[in-house]
């Protein structure tokens, strides 16, 4: 019944969202060669907009994977989207709690069962005014590192002028191109196989933002800024990685 119940709610995704990212914007996926069609993968997204993960999920899906999202444990609580959420093997995250951890080992596990699994290391939509990624979580490169898998960078262009999370404006018209590109896997060698501490992750997940910047840059035509945007730090907004 269980997979019964997994096989139901992907097809109604697919339903629901394929339409809807035609609907919302016009579509460009590229790169998605990028994403292996079978294996172990940690997708690492940019974040501005709510209508990110529609648009991720349809991308993957296109690769013929099924994607598992870190997703915040609030959406599981929704009427309906809950139980969707949970059939089709999405994996809520409870930060600030006990159970805050568990997150990560559902998603290693995942990864250690083949699985495509979709991360926005931000962990909330970014606050640049630019729209350029943050200071991130180092929770992406805790899953890369232990569970020694491939990550590849995917960034989304386009959603925030359909939806402006901070502006609370919704606006599908005139339509508006909305880009979603892979890139290459970002190159974690040097810090695979080797004693994992608070430094060497972050040094890690600044890797990996980095590397998701960079990809944004193209997308935007526009030239990187040179540091991440931090916005606990006022004075000085943007760190620049050693």
């Amino acid at each position: 019944m269980a997979g019964d119940e997994a096989g139901l709610s992907i097809e109604l995704c697919k339903v629901v969202f394929y339409p809807l990212t035609y609907l919302l914007g016009r579509r460009r996926f590229e790169g998605l060669e990028h994403i292996p069609e079978t294996g172990p993968v940690l997708v690492a997204c940019n974040h501005i907009s709510y209508l990110d993960p529609l648009y991720t999920s349809v991308f993957v899906h296109r690769r013929g994977r099924i994607p598992r999202f870190l997703a915040k444990q609030d959406l599981f609580g929704l009427p309906g989207i809950g139980r969707v959420m949970t059939a089709a093997g999405q994996i809520p995250v409870r930060r600030g709690s006990t159970e805050a951890g568990d997150s990560l080992r559902h998603a290693e596990q995942a990864l250690a069962d083949g699985k495509a699994v979709l991360i926005y290391p931000e962990g909330t939509i970014t606050r640049d005014p630019d729209h350029w990624p943050m200071v991130a979580h180092t929770g992406v490169a805790r899953l890369a590192l232990h569970a020694d898998v491939p990550v590849v960078p995917v960034v989304h262009w386009g959603t925030h002028q359909v939806y402006d999370h901070y502006g609370r404006r919704f606006r599908p018209l005139p339509r508006t191109d909305i880009i979603v590109r892979a890139g290459a896997p970002v190159d974690l060698s040097e810090f695979r196989r080797r004693p994992v501490n608070g430094p060497l992750l972050r040094k890690a997940t600044d890797r990996v933002m980095n590397g998701i910047r960079t990809l944004l840059a193209e997308v935007r035509n526009q030239p990187a800024p040179t540091g991440l945007f931090n916005p606990r730090v006022p004075e000085r907004h943007r760190e620049h990685p050693s």
